[in-house]
């Protein structure tokens, strides 16, 4: 098996990433997109904000 071919892979673009479902609703810490429609009511974290605030809400006592 040649390794060039087999590791060869093109990259996505975020813009193909966005085109790829329905428009999602920013994260309201980041504004990177989130797991949720643009039309979810309140306050959307993408995947990664979510985790931290969870962190910090679990710590604070």
């Amino acid at each position: 098996m040649d390794d060039a071919s087999y590791c060869a892979t093109t990259p996505v673009s975020a813009a193909e990433e966005a085109d790829a479902g329905p428009p999602f609703a920013e994260c309201v810490l980041c504004r990177e997109p989130t797991e949720y429609p643009e039309s979810a009511k309140g306050a959307t974290l993408c995947p990664v904000c979510a985790w931290q605030e969870a962190g910090r809400s679990a710590c604070s006592g």
